[in-house]
Order: structure tokens, then sequence, then C-alpha cells
């Protein structure tokens, strides 16, 4: 994988940004990136005509606004020349084959950002274009898509985002500093994939238990000391497993993102609302991969498998649109 070099100066005009995704993570993402002067894009298919005319709008706690990409499209054949940077937001789920999709638009200069859910979800993009720079980001937020067109955005907005597998670079700087320029909190790590099982602790936990407990938002759940109990097992498998996989985490994670937890706004968390819309879950990005790691690795995690069980049947039983 070969690091490009050229810094925003270097760039003829604004970098050219396609976001692939434009849920409520790529809507709300793109749109800043927009705000911090980049020439964004979009991919767009089931809401292809109301973005083009209406754009994105978002209600956000840092300020609504609308999101009006530079160009919107239905297929990437009507994207070109290749972008300076691919915004890659969806969901990741085995029936998306994210690198055929996206690979009609990559250039040889078109870095890969990963702004996704999920463990050990790096390795396709990776094996499919072994010569592009990869960036993985992780978004820390509250969002949600109550309708078509527009996004809520409720509290936080952090990200962390680094080169993968690991190290700097210049477009990361870069990207950093897009979005830091609009008020998004936005940090670089030379160690992203221990950056990815961080977030995984809390995610493993209350996804799943949001779902399986009947549709409970985070502050329902951490104010029941059983539900609380039952996230902090989660939470420390995912810690034993990402040790045996050579990533170990801090031991204060797991009551950071409790405390964490308990400080945000209620918020009905992101497998929540796909269940609730009809939607497919990222069960095996979260769970899954996890658990299969951990066989990899003996790792005995009962309650970890449990949830992956549980969240295996409920998929099967829903009819997803």
């Amino acid at each position: 994988m070969v690091e490009t070099t050229r810094n925003y100066n270097q760039f003829q005009q604004a970098p050219r940004v396609l976001v692939v995704g434009t849920g409520a993570v790529g809507g709300y993402y793109g749109g800043k990136l927009a705000q911090a002067g980049a020439r964004v894009a979009a991919l767009c298919r089931s809401e292809f005509a109301q973005v083009k005319e209406k754009g994105i709008s978002i209600s956000s706690v840092g300020g609504d606004f609308t999101f009006m990409p530079e160009k919107v499209i239905g297929h990437l054949s009507e994207y070109a020349p290749p972008p300076d940077f691919m915004l890659v937001a969806l969901k990741v789920l085995p029936q998306i084959d994210t690198a055929n999709l996206i690979r009609e638009s990559v250039g040889p200069e078109t870095t890969i950002v990963l702004l996704q859910n999920g463990i050990h979800i790096e390795e396709p993009l990776v094996e499919a274009f072994p010569e592009n720079e990869i960036i993985s980001a992780l978004a820390f937020i509250c969002l949600s898509r109550p309708k078509p067109g527009h996004i809520e955005h409720s509290d936080y907005g952090r990200l962390v985002i680094g080169r993968f597998p690991q190290g700097s670079s210049t477009r990361t700087e870069l990207l950093a500093s897009l979005f830091n320029s609009v008020q998004v909190p936005c940090e670089t790590t030379e160690d992203v994939i221990t950056a990815r099982w961080r977030k995984l602790v809390w995610n493993a936990a209350f996804n799943p238990l949001s779902v399986l407990a009947g549709g409970l938002d985070t502050l329902t759940m951490v104010q029941s000391p059983g539900a609380v109990q039952l996230a902090r097992k989660i939470m420390n498998e995912v810690c034993q497993v990402a040790a045996a996989d050579g990533y170990a985490l801090p031991a204060e994670v797991v009551e950071q993102n409790i405390e964490g937890t308990q400080a945000m706004a209620p918020f009905k968390t992101s497998m929540l609302q796909d269940y609730e819309a009809g939607r497919p879950m990222e069960v095996e990005a979260i769970l899954g991969n996890c658990l299969r790691t951990a066989q990899q690795h003996d790792v005995e995690v009962p309650y970890l498998e449990s949830f992956y069980v549980l969240m295996k049947l409920v998929q099967e039983q829903r009819r997803y649109k």
C-alpha cells in the first residue's frame, strides 16, 4: 500500500470527496466536509430526487444546516474523474460487497475512508485495492434519520481516524484538519486497530442489548443495574479478545464507557434504529467478527456468544425491507 503524499496546498482546488452511503452518518459528516470547503458529491439511490432538489437537512445540537452536495449521482459511472477521498459510510453487512461496489470510481490516488462500525472490516478493501491508502474512521455520535432527507444529531460528534493498519499520513492529517475546522473534534491515531477495538467495547454491549431488551434507549439501559452488569460482562469479554488479538486496552475502558453512556442524552442505538425500521442489522460486523476472533485465539466468551446467537435468531425472524 503506497502512501499518497500530496498535501492540501498541492490540490489544484479543494479536495474532491465522494460520499458512498448517505444515511445518517454519511450525510452528517459529508455535510461537515462541505462546510469545511471540500467539494463533496453524494451517491444516492432511494432518495436521489429529494437530495438532488433539496439536499439533506440536518437538525444538530451544534446548529442546524443543510447539506447540498456539489453533485448528486445515482450510479458511480456518473462521477469522474476519481475522487481524492471516497468516504464509505455503508452498513457493514454480508450482502454488501463494498469493494466491488466502489471499484469503478477508485483511482490510483483515491484515499478510501471507511467510516463504519465493527472489527476486522478493512481487510477486504486492502486486498481489493493494495495500492490505495485506506483510512479507518470511527464516529462517536448520536444520529438518527427519522425521515428521508432529514438527519437529527442529538449528542457528541467526535471522530478518531488513522491510516490502516498503522502509522500516519499526510491525507489523514488533512482530513482531520478539515473536520476540526468546522468544530467536529477529530483525533488522529497511529494505532487505529486498537481504536476500533475500543469502540467495539461499547458497540458489542449496548447495541444488541437495546434490541434484546425490547427496544431500550441508552438512558434506560444504564439506569438498570442488571443491564449495566450484563453490559460490563460483554465489555470485559471484548477486552479479553482484543488483548488476545494483540491490541490490549486500558483497564479503565469499561467504566469509561459506562460513565460516558450515563452522561449522554437518551438515544436509540444504531442497531435498534435498524431493527425498528425493518433494516438489516450489523450483527456480523459487531458481534460475529469478534466471536470468530475469540475462537481463533481460544478465548471463552459465553456472554458474547449468547448475544450473537440471540441476535441471529432475531434477525432471521425479521423480514427486511
